[in-house]
Formats: C-alpha cells, structure tokens, sequence
C-alpha cells in the first residue's frame, strides 16, 4: 500500500507503508539525514526515526537546532550518563533523568559519594560509549512484565513508577547495548550522534521532590552538537559566575544576607541608591502616564484573602499571624488592597480607565533550596499597578501598558520576548470568560504586530497573562513584566461604576507590573552590566582623588561643585598612594575618577580616568560636569 509523506518544504512523496522515517530522511537529504534526531509528524506527536509510517502523515525533521531536538539530544545524554554510572557502579539505583534547559540530569541512589574525581571517570566512560556507536532501540513490555524485569535487577524506583502507571496495560523501554531503561522516549537514532557532553556537577535531590522520601545524588550535565558549541556554553557559564550579583553584591556594599534573616535581603546604604534611582524613574513614568500612587497594609484579614481566591489558591505561600484572636495573613499580592481602594468611593464611567500604582511590599514563603540572591527571595517590592476600566477600553489600556513596558526596557538596553499564558487547571471562572480574556490579550498583541509564545494553561488562577522576558547580555532571559487580565476579582469584591444609563455595571481589570520586582531587577542589572552600571544609576558617580594633602584644599572646592550640580561624589582623602586610590575607585566600579596633582590645581582642571575607558587626560572642570550631568539626564547607558 502507497502513502503520501507532507514534508516542512512543501514537497508530497509517496511510499511504501511500513518506510521509517529514517528511510525518508536518506531520501530526502543525506546530508541532512546525519543531521537529523528525531521527528514530528502530523503537527504533534514527536517519534524515534526507526518510527514506521503506515498512513498518509506530515513530517518534519528535527535537528539540534530545534527545541524539541535539543530536549530529545540531552535526554538521550542522560541516558548514557546512566548507563556510564551502572557499568562503573553496578550497584547504583536508577531514579529519573530528564532535559532541562540547557542540560540534563539523573538522580541516583548510590552507595559512593561522587566526588569530582569520580565524574572525570563518569564523563570518560560517557566517551567509550558514544564511540561505541550503540543505537537506541524501543520495545513495548506488558506492564507486569516491566515489573518482573525491574524487580529482578533491583531497580525500586523503577518498580514504583511502573506501578504509577495503573491505566497502561503496556510500557516503553530503550535499550542502547547492554543497558535498558524505562523511558516513553523519543531518543536520538544512536550514541553516536552525541558530539560534546560535559558533566557540570552535583547536588542532593530527594526522591521526586518531597522531602520525606530519600535524598538521592543528582548529577547535572550538558551536551551539545559539536565541541565548539560546548565551549562557547562553559565560557558563557563563566562568564555568568563573573557576573554573579550575590558576589558583586558584596564587593560593592550594595546588600547582604543575614543568617537572621535567610531569603530577606538587606540593603546598604550603597544598594539603597540604586534602589531608589529605579523607583525615583518608576514613579516619573507612571506620572506622565496618568496613573495614581497608593499604599495598602501588610497585613489584612483572612476574610480579603478568602474572598480573593488566594486562600484557596496560594495559601501554602502566605505567612499567617493573629491580630486581636483574629486571624490574618502578611500579604503575598497587592491587588485585594487595590481593589478595597478602589471600592471605597463612588466611581461613574466618566473616571475610568482608573490607574492605581502601588511600590508593595509582598511576602512569599518559598522552599529554602530555591532561594536565590535577589532572584528569588521571600520579600520582595513589587511595581505593581491595577487598572480598572470599561469594557470597550480593554484592547487601549493593555496596548497603553506594553507601550510602557517597551519604553522601560529600552531605557536599560534589554531586548525582551513575549508570552501568552492561557487558563490553567486550578483556575477561577468559566472558560467563556476565559476565552473572552484571552481574545483580548491576543488582539493586543496582534495590533502591535508583537510575535508571542503561547504558554498553554500556564495563566494565573484569575486571568490569563502577557510575560515579559528579558534577554541580557549572556542571552539569558529573566520573566519580569506581565499584564494579567481579570474579569473574575471585581466579581468576587462586587466592584461597579455607575454607567451612562445610572445603574451599576462591573469594570473589567488589569493587574500588571513592569520591573516585576525591584530587588529581583536590581539582580539582573548587576549580571548585565557586570557591575559596571550606567552613571545615573551608580551609586557614586565620581570619585575625587587628592595625591597629597597639599592638594585637598582644590579637590575640596571640586567635590563641593559636583555636588552643587546633584551629582553623587566622594573625596577619598586617606594617606594612601594615588595607584591604591584609584585600584580602590576601579573595584568599586565607579564610572569616573579624577585625580588631583600639581598641574591641576595650577590649571584649575582635573585628571579624568573613566572606569572602563582608563586615562583621559587633563580637562577642565565645567565642561566636564556639564557631561556627566548630561549623561545622567538622558540616562545613558555609555
């Protein structure tokens, strides 16, 4: 029997029932069938290439430089990663090992500690085996069967998955030589098709998240087509490190964290500056957008959170307390704040769109192993703003926010992606008003000409969203602005206007915010810029330096100018030698320095040195302050 085979380029071919799909793949490119790891047939299922095709199907290859191929190349790495550990320690239990981003992993139950000398002998065996070019083969075993199998090797958390999978009568296996593992795969055609896999580490992991159950030993990896492509990742991974804000958090003085504290940062005088530099910026821009600022409490009943939804939703992330035998709870959002504001006066349909801007303090209680510097944190200041508006001014409003957004982000020199979020599994609200929701958001989106990853089910509990993801300079990307749009919270606190026809009507809301959280954001700034920050936002922006006593009198009169003109400058008048002084200014990350000798104070000019640029020579005081100040009112990011 012929079938008809629909190919990414348009080209229909037709074959034999029963050609695989590595058949077609030869025939089509054979140059681009050893390129080729798996596929995607018919818009959807994502299959071996050893798949045999019995009816007429579209197809499309898969390579590394797909998604979907890079997570079929490292899963299939973890798997021989698996397979190194049990011919190195046949005693070893297996658990999982998945794809990540970037990587991979497989947790183990191992009677050894792997040290690191342990992962060089790991990583060579890696090698032998992908030279030995093992291909990966499926089969499908009876459930009970599967259970014999792994029962008899010992493999207990593979006897319990198996035992999971109560509705299926049949299970998939991949064996690559002598090594079998349960997997629903796909997997890459053979080991040989793994160019360059590096092992990166290891961690404690407990047996499928849940701290009760037994702490397993994760070994991380990362794999990747060529061994070029691998060294530009270990180099961008350096590079990372360089720029860790935690580290260069302490190095500058910005903030700290305290055992007293573990998730709650503290923030020095240093990072206070650049604290309030963002929010000085945030609350100029909300201004001229015609939005107001509000502050609610920290701390509000259980009856607000009940009523919200959160309750229901979010409560194992709240903190709790009591207030006069009366249950309350520290706030993790602040739009039920908002929407009490909002409630507490007489609004008619000629005051919306109303925007209210709250700086809100918000509490989450996260797990400690995911805490991470100013990434993720147990407090947080969220730019937060909700808008109440007509339902006609929907489509307006939200355009006017990602208006916002792009004039944020261009502000810092971030490029940015966009995603949409759609209706999750636990969710408030019928899909009717769901589907209204999201409508509204796509057309946004469309009138903008914006491209989007849609994020199917990944909404918050009330709306579906717009995220925001920035890219800096190491094309790491960070979720930071979203704009949720929510028919459901102004139901639930019996929000309305008073329309044109004298009854009450139900706005229609926006929650949004544009940094996401500041602490968070002030960590993304620091990795970007490595330290290095634009002038408006250092916390010094030059740093004075006398060479001797003889010239502090000068420097004095210099330092006292900058100031007059609100720029932020210190005087280092320490008995130190001027090479120190600046080395000090230069770790520091100051963007200029000017130094002070004997031909300067007879010249009535300074010595400029700029942070990256180094020594710029003798210039007069004035134009030079007229720069900088420039500088700072523009918001150069040079």
């Amino acid at each position: 029997m012929k079938i008809k085979v629909t190919l990414t380029n348009g080209k229909v071919k037709e074959y034999e029932a029963g050609t695989t799909l590595a058949q077609i793949a030869r025939d089509e490119n054979p140059d681009l069938a050893r390129m080729v790891l798996a596929a995607q047939i018919n818009n959807n299922q994502v299959v071996d290439l050893s798949y045999p095709l019995e009816q007429d199907t579209k197809v499309r290859f898969l390579t590394f430089e797909d998604e979907e191929g890079k997570q079929i190349f490292r899963h299939s790495a973890a798997h021989v990663l698996a397979q190194a550990v049990k011919r190195l320690y046949p005693q070893t239990k297996l658990a999982i090992g998945p794809s990540i981003k970037d990587g991979f992993y497989y947790d183990f139950d191992a009677p050894q500690r792997f040290t690191p000398e342990e992962l060089e002998k790991i990583e060579q065996e890696i090698k032998n085996i992908i030279k030995d070019d093992l291909s990966f083969t499926r089969t499908a075993l009876a459930r009970e069967e599967a259970l014999v199998k792994f029962g008899k090797a010992k493999e207990d958390y593979k006897v319990e998955l198996i035992n999971d999978l109560i509705n299926t009568p049949t299970v998939s296996l991949y064996t690559q030589g002598e090594f079998t593992d349960l997997c629903a795969g796909p997997h890459i055609p053979s080991t040989r098709n793994l160019g360059a896999i590096k092992l990166t580490g290891v961690a404690g992991a407990y047996w499928r998240g849940d701290e009760k159950n037994k702490m397993l030993q994760r070994i991380y990896g990362t794999a990747f087509a060529s061994q070029t492509q691998l060294e530009e990742y270990l180099f961008r991974q350096e590079e990372a490190k360089r720029r860790d804000h935690r580290r260069l958090g302490v190095e500058l003085d910005l903030f700290s964290f305290q055992e007293e504290g573990p998730g709650f940062p503290f923030f020095h005088p240093a990072g206070m500056v650049l604290y309030n530099q963002l929010v000085q910026f945030w609350r100029e821009e909300h201004k001229k957008q015609g939005y107001q600022e509000i502050k609610t409490p920290l701390i509000l009943s259980q009856e607000l959170w009940e009523q919200s939804g959160h309750w229901e939703h979010y409560r194992e992330n709240m903190y709790f307390t009591k207030v006069d035998e009366k249950d309350f709870a520290v706030k993790p959002m602040n739009c039920p704040g908002s929407m009490l504001v909002y409630r507490s006066r007489l609004h008619s349909y000629r005051d919306l769109p109303v925007r209210m801007a709250e700086l809100g303090l918000v509490h989450r209680h996260e797990l400690s192993g995911v805490l991470h510097g100013l990434m993720r944190l147990r407090c947080f200041t969220q730019d937060d703003a909700h808008i109440y508006m007509l339902p006609d001014q929907v489509k307006e409003e939200i355009i006017g926010v990602i208006n916002m957004v792009e004039q944020f982000y261009q502000a810092f020199g971030f490029k940015y992606q966009v995603e949409l979020s759609t209706k999750p599994e636990k969710a408030m609200g019928t899909d009717e008003i769901w589907e209204m929701a999201t409508r509204a958001l796509q057309g946004a989106l469309q009138a903008k000409d914006m491209d989007y990853k849609l994020n199917v089910g990944d909404g918050a509990f009330y709306g579906p969203k717009i995220d925001f993801h920035l890219e800096d300079c190491l094309g790491r990307t960070w979720q930071c602005g979203t704009i949720q749009l929510d028919f459901l919270m102004p139901e639930n606190f019996n929000l309305f206007y008073i329309g044109e026809d004298g009854q009450k009507h139900r706005p229609v809301m926006i929650h949004r915010v544009v940094f996401g959280s500041i602490e968070r954001f002030i960590g993304i700034l620091i990795e970007h810029y490595a330290g290095n920050l634009p002038v408006w936002l250092a916390p010094v922006q030059v740093k004075v330096l006398p060479i001797a006593d003889r010239h502090v009198a000068y420097a004095k009169e210099v330092t006292a100018n900058l100031e007059k003109e609100q720029i932020r400058a210190e005087l280092d008048t320490r008995r130190e030698k001027i090479n120190y002084k600046i080395r000090d200014a230069q770790l520091r990350k100051i963007p200029y320095m000017l130094v002070i000798g004997d031909k300067e104070v007879a010249n009535n000019t300074v010595a400029l040195r700029h942070h990256l640029q180094g020594d710029q020579g003798p210039v007069p005081l004035e134009p030079l302050v007229q720069m900088i100040k420039q500088k700072i009112e523009t918001k150069a990011l040079g």
